[in-house]
């Protein structure tokens, strides 16, 4: 088994000391690459996606934005929106 897909396998748990303001960015910076990967990033040819890191990221996100009071934005489980191109239409 590869490295990568091994620690994937078992979740180890990391402590680190962010302030308040580090983890605000973070969730941030987080929750910009997740709109990228669940809408942009499926409409370049060749892309393959991990549904699964998607979920994980948006659960991550989820609770850095409660860490940090505020209120966490809600959760959408659907994919991209077909494109004209994606539904057959013209």
């Amino acid at each position: 088994m590869q490295r990568g897909a091994e620690e994937r396998l078992t979740m180890r748990r990391i402590d680190f000391v962010v302030t308040a303001e580090e983890l605000r960015l973070v969730a941030s910076l987080a929750s910009d690459q997740l709109f990228r990967r669940q809408f942009i990033d499926p409409r370049f040819p060749g892309y393959k996606g991990s549904p699964e890191e998607v979920r994980l990221g948006k659960a991550l996100v989820q609770r850095m934005r409660l860490i940090i009071g505020e209120r966490p934005y809600p959760v959408s489980t659907r994919g991209p929106e077909p494109t004209a191109k994606q539904s057959g239409t013209p």
